[in-house]
């Protein structure tokens, strides 16, 4: 299972964005734990100026829009 962590403030881009990655790895029968991360101490140990941004297994793959479903496909 791939875990997934949104980061961001909780804004309409970071509740897209997890809803985009939940729907897509469903899609492509890929079990995933999205969880969002808004804590700004958590999203700065990752090095991350602009949200959202999406890390997968601890490794940031994404930051500053709402990543398309071609690269969230990518990711899986």
């Amino acid at each position: 299972m791939k875990q997934v962590k949104v980061l961001g403030s909780g804004c309409s881009k970071c509740v897209k964005t997890a809803e985009l990655i939940k729907a897509i790895a469903a899609e492509n029968e890929v079990s995933v734990n999205v969880e969002k991360e808004t804590s700004a101490e958590v999203i700065m140990s990752y090095g991350v100026m602009s949200t959202p941004a999406v890390v997968i297994d601890d490794v940031v793959v994404h930051y500053g829009s709402i990543p398309d479903k071609k690269k969230i496909q990518s990711w899986f």
